[in-house]
């Protein structure tokens, strides 16, 4: 039996147990944790409403697929649904490994079939030219925005992962980065020149904009008004929310698609390591999947790619 405190009584205590251990065991980003506790208390909430003393014991995988039904009559979209399944699925998971329930009867449940989705990514010409045109008409602080997308771009990595970054993560001397990924996993990405350049540029107007207001802060990429500069919640860290304005402004005013946000770039970097020849185990490494099969999508995409192109071209293809 698990040693986390949670009672076998109502299905909301055994929803604050997973949450607990998923906090302090695999050290879930905030962003997981009110997914994951906004479907499993939608879920607890619908059994009970079909019977108040129904304990996690008695749910069978006919309610979960019955649940599923609900949620599609609310007008939710499968891949609404799907999220639902995956985060009940892993409670129940849980639920069986600490001994609630002897049968893990979400495992019987399918996934719903989801449309195959490639993201479109810009091309190396499109990305160079949004990345080397950064200025005043596009960016209110031209020199951190521009290291933002070196680091999207040039590192690959995730926008959570960026607003997390501290200065002493930086390790110049190394040429390297620590990133700090989903699960509290570490790991090192190279730091390359341009987006080295574009730190280092940054990172002299950020000194001086501390000493003007007389702070200090761990943070990395800092807001623009240095706002919570004095509370430790902030220190005036960048939020996740403001790097995505940042991107898509940019994006869109250099000519790339409306739907551009800050993964787009992390797809473009994967995606055009792999056109340039690299290892499908080092594009993996270097961003953090813990599946090769997650980083496969990436020769889907180029494959998409160049099917177009040779739709477009060869003249057997018209």
């Amino acid at each position: 039996m698990s040693t986390t405190a949670v009672s076998s009584g109502p299905l909301d205590a055994l929803v604050t147990g997973y949450l607990q251990m998923l906090t302090g065991e695999r050290g879930a980003s905030a962003h997981t944790l009110r997914a994951y506790e906004r479907e499993l208390r939608n879920f607890a909430a619908w059994a009970a409403e079909r019977d108040s003393s129904m304990g996690v014991d008695r749910i069978e995988h006919t309610h979960i697929r019955a649940y599923l039904g609900a949620l599609y009559e609310r007008g939710l979209s499968r891949a609404s649904a799907a999220r639902a399944l995956a985060a009940i699925r892993s409670w129940f998971k849980w639920l069986a490994r600490t001994g609630y329930i002897e049968q893990n009867a979400a495992a019987l449940v399918s996934t719903p079939r989801l449309p195959k989705h490639l993201p479109r990514v810009p091309s190396i010409e499109q990305m160079n030219r949004v990345v080397d045109s950064v200025d005043e008409d596009a960016a209110s602080w031209p020199a951190r925005d521009r290291a933002i997308l070196e680091m999207l771009y040039g590192c690959g990595i995730r926008n959570a992962e960026l607003t997390s970054l501290n200065l002493d993560d930086i390790h110049w001397a190394n040429e390297a980065v620590l990133v700090r990924g989903k699960g509290q996993k570490q790991r090192y990405v190279p730091l390359g020149d341009a987006a080295a350049e574009a730190l280092r540029a940054y990172m002299a107007e950020r000194t001086a904009r501390l000493a003007a207001a007389n702070g200090a802060t761990p943070a990395l990429f800092l807001n623009l008004q240095l706002r919570g500069l004095n509370k430790a919640s902030s220190r005036a860290r960048l939020t996740t929310r403001s790097v995505g304005r940042i991107v898509k402004r940019i994006a869109i005013l250099r000519g790339l698609s409306a739907d551009v946000h800050p993964h787009t770039l992390r797809h473009a970097f994967g995606t055009h390591l792999l056109e340039e020849g690299a290892d499908l185990r080092a594009i993996q490494e270097l961003l953090g999947h813990e599946r090769l099969s997650t980083t496969q999508r990436y020769t889907q995409l180029t494959t998409a790619q160049l099917t177009a192109v040779y739709d477009k071209t060869h003249p057997r293809a018209r």
